[in-house]
């Protein structure tokens, strides 16, 4: 026998959780598209004391026939009779919803597709459904609340769900999110293709505004903190050296959103699982993140037209936010566990500001909704409080004894100067062996906090150490601060795929004699240039696997770029996506960035671990970004990036990894100076010094 071609979705919680209503609303939504079937449990409990036969006659009499493509017969009890009643049938249709609970009990769900479980506290369950039937089940309530225990907690309790609602706000909206977060689930795709066409159909909107002119700060910074300073989860994609030289046109932009608004929502990455929330619902997904990131960018790309055109952006809102380096475990890497941090952690943002800082405008994006109109006035009046010349926002400088950051101690490094050191010989020896010609090592410094504010540590960083790829973040306890300067990957709307590894630092002097000395030796440096052409090399290996091997061009070999706080050295490679790989395969294929492993890649992240204690690097040698919803796609390197966690008994755990690449012609002591360099920036913008 083979099965139906039903799709089953159970929706299960205790009783008064909202499942009724739910199922209601979720089959009207779902009957757009095609038959829905609907069952509830209550009609063929057998009395109120009949929870767990009930769940038995569901399962085969229910469940079991309509997984087969059957009609399912069952009698219907009668509760003013307190006996069996009439017979009846429910018989199979496209789609199918089993509500009532014991709808995910252990002996059906291997006919279920979909288990969905809707949660809400004890007393409002308890007001809700008095309220709606309280001289039915007022005196049964607490013999029937003894039953779902006894239940839940059997052997044929509910099974994990795979999509949980918090029904505190029970509303159209809501379920809304939960068919969105149905869409997440493989097991169900394909029969919600139509709903999934039909988001990708969604239109977005623009209103374009024009900031003023000769502004004293960044219009970007101050924009997010009117428009996101509240938000549990936003993300600021910053060009803080806008108006520095920049030949690639790297400084013009940045993107402004959260995880707000009817459309919005939030991915994070741990142990193998992803978890999607659309509002009040979340998704789980076990599997790669790649995979997950496949389905939900590269499969789902909008079909709108564009609403609007920038030069050099290929922004249409979609998925922003961090990739941690464990995530080399798919493709290739080890499996090192223990990160404090999610191995990815993004936001669909759904409305989100573009500010051009070349014409000083402000884009507004929203994708349709019933909220996007809520959201362009917000940005209307954020836009219209700004006055020319006076912006202003308080930047607070980073002092001991400031509010926005009190430090319980000194910085401490994970290896002492000896350590490592000793690490540098080892990983010459391995080169010495053959068995890899370039180790990126890296160490971290990090410190607790009693008090931090993360924003302003930001903004102190953004002042001191402006770069092309700063970025501010915060997701739920974590935030972080970073002044980037490193492109990890890029691909246009029309496949052109784009890395820049940096590879050679020099910190900057005061004096410009000996500054531009330190520059003309970076410059000319045989170890450097070296270090540099490995890496050029081990990435247009990575971007050949996605790419027309004719298509390979290395335009800019070598080059000195200078920062605020450093002399790097940086080259580009180009090269053109075959159509026929996923955007998402061609991120997976180049992660993580080869600048931060060595040559040839995955042997060496092997012998990384092993050098770094299987010390999980987290966010740290990662990506932050955006997933365009249009295709376009752009990540820097995280570097110069400092990660800050709260602590459930409010104080902070601050860390800032830093490493450089350890060649055969190395001098341990040269890369240690260049290891306090790399930190400088990040710790000078705290008023802390390098450990030891």
């Amino acid at each position: 026998m083979s099965r139906g071609s039903s799709t089953i979705i159970a929706i299960d919680g205790r009783s008064g959780a909202g499942k009724s209503t739910l199922a209601l609303e979720l089959a009207t939504l779902l009957r757009k598209h095609r038959p829905v079937a609907l069952f509830h449990l209550e009609d063929i409990y057998p009395g109120w004391d009949g929870l767990e036969e009930g769940i038995d006659l569901y399962t085969k009499r229910v469940a079991e026939p309509l997984f087969w493509g059957e009609t399912a017969h069952w009698f219907a009890w009668d509760w003013y009779q307190d006996r069996e009643g009439e017979k009846r049938s429910t018989p199979p249709a496209p789609i199918v919803i089993i509500e009532g609970v014991g709808a995910n009990a252990r002996s059906a769900s291997r006919f279920i597709d979909a288990h969905i479980w809707v949660s809400l506290t004890d007393e409002e369950r308890k007001r809700r459904a008095l309220e709606r039937d309280g001289e039915t089940y007022a005196p049964h309530w607490d013999r029937w609340a003894q039953q779902e225990q006894h239940w839940m907690d059997s052997d044929n309790g509910p099974v994990d769900a795979d999509i949980t609602v918090n029904a505190a706000r029970g509303s159209a909206t809501e379920t809304e999110a939960v068919l969105r977060a149905l869409t997440e689930l493989p097991a169900i795709r394909e029969a919600l293709r139509p709903e999934i066409e039909q988001q990708r159909a969604l239109p977005a909107h623009a209103r374009t505004f024009e900031l003023p002119k000769n502004q004293t700060q960044d219009c970007a910074v101050v924009l997010f903190e009117k428009l996101y300073g509240e938000s549990a989860e936003a993300f600021l994609l910053h060009s803080s050296s806008a108006g520095s030289e920049d030949p690639l046109g790297r400084n013009r932009y940045s993107i402004l959103a959260d995880a707000s608004g009817a459309l919005g929502a939030t991915a994070q990455h741990m142990d193998g699982v992803t978890r999607i929330r659309h509002q009040g619902a979340e998704a789980v997904v076990p599997g790669p993140f790649f995979g997950w990131l496949d389905d939900a960018w590269d499969r789902r790309l909008t079909t709108s037209a564009p609403p609007l055109a920038l030069e050099g952006l290929d922004f249409e809102l979609g998925w922003l936010g961090w990739l941690g380096y464990e995530l080399k475990r798919e493709f290739g890497g080890a499996d090192v566990s223990g990160s404090p941090t999610a191995d990815a952690a993004l936001i669909r943002a759904a409305r989100a500001v573009i500010v051009d800082h070349e014409t000083q405008t402000a884009h507004a994006l929203a994708i349709e909704s019933a909220d996007a109109d809520e959201f362009f006035d917000s940005v209307a009046a954020a836009v219209a409080s700004l006055e020319a010349g006076s912006v202003a926002v308080d930047t607070k400088k980073i002092e001991d004894d400031d509010a926005a950051l009190t430090l319980a101690g000194s910085f401490s490094i994970r290896d002492s100067h000896e350590t490592y050191l000793a690490k540098i010989k080892e990983a010459q020896r391995e080169i010495f062996e053959g068995n890899t010609y370039e180790v990126c090592l890296t160490s971290s410094v990090s410190a607790r906090a009693s008090t931090a504010d993360p924003w302003a540590i930001y903004l102190a960083l953004k002042d001191r150490s402006p770069a092309p790829y700063a970025a501010f973040g915060r997701f739920g306890a974590t935030s972080i601060a970073s002044s980037s300067p490193e492109r990890f990957l890029s691909i246009s709307l029309d496949g052109l795929m784009r890395a820049e590894p940096i590879k050679g630092t020099r910190r900057r002097l005061a004096d410009p004699v000996e500054d531009a000395a330190l520059k003309h030796e970076l410059a000319t440096s045989p170890k450097d240039r070296a270090e540099n052409i490995m890496i050029v090399d081990l990435l247009r290996n990575d971007l050949v696997r996605s790419a027309y091997p004719a298509t390979l061009r290395v335009p800019r070999l070598l080059a000195v770029e200078s920062y605020a706080t450093v002399h790097q050295m940086v080259s580009t490679i180009d090269a053109q996506l075959r159509p026929e790989i996923s955007r998402a395969e061609a991120v997976r294929a180049a992660f993580p960035a080869g600048s931060m492993t060595g040559a040839p890649k995955i042997s060496t992240m092997n012998i990384l671990d092993r050098l770094e204690d299987w010390h999980p690097r987290g966010i740290y040698s990662g990506a932050i970004g955006y997933f365009s919803r249009n295709g376009g796609m752009n990540l820097s390197v995280v570097i110069r990036t400092l990660l800050m966690q709260q602590t459930q008994d409010g104080s902070w755990d601050l860390s800032l990894g830093i490493g450089g690449a350890i060649t055969a012609d190395s001098v341990p002591e040269e890369e240690w100076d260049e290891l306090r360099a790399k930190a400088f920036g990040v710790l000078g913008t705290l008023g802390a010094e390098f450990p030891g």
